[in-house]
């Protein structure tokens, strides 16, 4: 097995497969972090569909993709950005996700959290953007998931400062049934959250978003921190109040966010994790016995995939994770709603394969090969 693979600076290269994938099978939950995958939607590739027009989803293959990563102890986070929030999938659809997962979590025992937003909202006054948020956190409780309150473009565009913030979350942490998540989730993953918490400085910014867990600890389950900076994440979950969670969703930095030091960790909810699920959940697990060397030997090396698909643009990482879902063998096609699978070029595209590749991450490597010539051949790459 070869394959002509586009190289740095034009023309092509041969690269030959790697025949050995990882043995990974499925296992229990890790026991000393609570690890999320944030999880992809597989599309209906003969759906009539426009990339403006409603989602058409395949329920039965995305269901089955969360059964995947259910069974290697992971947990599923649910119609967050990764699941094209805002970028393919509206809220009509998300609604359905929700309630869809979180029945099959009831039936098959996994943990699930689930993002409530605004996206029902192009944009509204503050009193509008609350009742927004009021709907989808309504929807995600009554699905009896734990809530994730997402970053919402529309409040970034309502606000005025730092109280507007104060103000709006204060109101949604006091009426959750539950504690719930919340998501920062930074600029680089949508342009529009710049300035989000009431300033574009982080420094300020930060000091809002404390506040916001500082007045209601017994809320928060915990905060989910997207910013793509290490040292700013350190600093904040030191901060934190006791029992209120650091979820890491910095996809540069995990292996060591995620080991921590002597003063604390992170737990994890990261759209890497949904290519790496089963990888990752082993390392974890590794981590639970206190061999930290073992964990980073693991997980380490998937760094660079993950620095490729999140490279800038960022937001367009969910192509690359899809086609990895593609020459996996957890979907039959290489469609995305919204058509987002045009988002990213072959250059890009072939390398993410051959990093993946070079882990051992598909299950069978002559159907990735296969899969993988094929999109080469659509693109006028001769055999």
């Amino acid at each position: 097995m070869t394959l002509r693979l586009p190289a740095p600076g034009g023309g092509l290269r041969t690269y030959e497969p790697r025949t050995d994938p990882l043995a990974l099978a499925p296992a229990g939950p890790p026991a000393s972090r609570t690890v999320f995958s944030a999880a992809h939607v597989v599309a209906d590739p003969y759906a009539d569909t426009t990339p403006d027009g409603p989602a058409a989803v395949d329920w039965d293959a995305t269901l089955a993709f969360r059964r995947h990563l259910w069974s290697h102890g992971l947990g599923v986070a649910e119609a967050m950005d990764t699941a094209q929030r805002g970028m393919g999938l509206d809220w009509a659809g998300a609604a359905e996700l929700i309630r869809r997962s979180a029945a099959e979590a009831r039936a098959v025992g996994g943990r699930i959290a689930c993002g409530a937003g605004t996206d029902q909202l192009a944009r509204g006054t503050l009193p509008e953007v609350r009742a927004a948020y009021e709907e989808q956190l309504a929807v995600v409780e009554e699905s009896g998931a734990r809530a994730v309150l997402m970053a919402s473009r529309a409040l970034a565009e309502a606000a005025t400062g730092p109280e507007d913030y104060l103000d709006v979350y204060g109101h949604l942490l006091r009426q959750a049934s539950e504690p719930v998540i919340l998501h920062w989730l930074g600029p680089m993953f949508d342009p529009a959250l710049d300035g989000y918490w009431g300033s574009a400085d982080l420094d300020a910014a930060t000091e809002t978003f404390l506040d916001v867990v500082a007045a209601h600890p017994d809320k928060v389950d915990g905060v989910k921190v997207s910013l793509l900076d290490a040292r700013r994440e350190v600093e904040l979950r030191r901060r934190l109040p006791d029992g209120v969670r650091c979820y890491t969703g910095d996809d540069f930095h995990y292996p060591e966010l995620i080991e921590g030091d002597a003063q604390g960790f992170s737990h994890a909810l990261l759209g890497i994790f949904d290519p790496l699920g089963p990888l990752a959940a082993r390392a974890v697990r590794t981590l639970d016995t206190g061999d930290t060397k073992a964990f980073r030997a693991l997980l380490d090396p998937t760094v660079d995939l993950s620095r490729h698909l999140f490279r800038p643009p960022t937001r367009y990482y969910k192509t690359g994770v899809v086609l990895l879902a593609w020459l996996a063998g957890h979907q039959d096609h290489f469609t995305m709603v919204g058509g987002l699978q045009s988002a990213r070029s072959l250059p890009h595209l072939a390398r993410a394969y051959e990093l993946a590749d070079g882990l051992g991450l598909f299950p069978d490597p002559a159907l990735a090969e296969s899969r993988m010539r094929s999109l080469l051949t659509v693109h006028g790459v001769p055999r």
